[in-house]
């Protein structure tokens, strides 16, 4: 969030670094910073609601990952860095989302 929020604010200022910066991931990774924090709570506590916000955050990571794909192949620059951090982000919040739901969790609970 920190990293985002700070490039956000100096996105137009920043002629070198700014070129290769896909500004859609950037602030939906500033925003989305405040739901995995949230979401991660949730989890801990053990919160209903978090394997909804965990779902919810799955299929955007998955949306903006297709966005990410659609900007590379119409040969806009790009970080290759982005391409990994969005597709960890991705399949870490997949992962989330599928562990949390009822019966993975009652396979777990039961040892299989």
């Amino acid at each position: 969030m920190i990293s985002g929020g700070s490039n956000i604010l100096t996105l137009w200022q920043a002629p070198g670094s700014a070129l290769k910066i896909v500004p859609f991931v950037l602030f939906f990774n500033f925003a989305a910073g405040f739901a995995y924090v949230a979401a991660g709570i949730g989890m801990i506590l053990k919160r209903r609601w978090a394997r909804t916000l965990a779902i919810a955050i799955a299929a955007a990571n998955v949306l903006v990952l297709a966005g990410l794909a659609i900007w590379i192949l119409s040969d806009r620059p790009y970080e290759m860095r982005t391409v990994v951090a969005m597709s960890f982000r991705t399949v870490f919040w997949l992962a989330a989302a599928i562990l949390s739901l009822p019966e993975n969790k009652a396979r777990r609970q039961n040892g299989r």
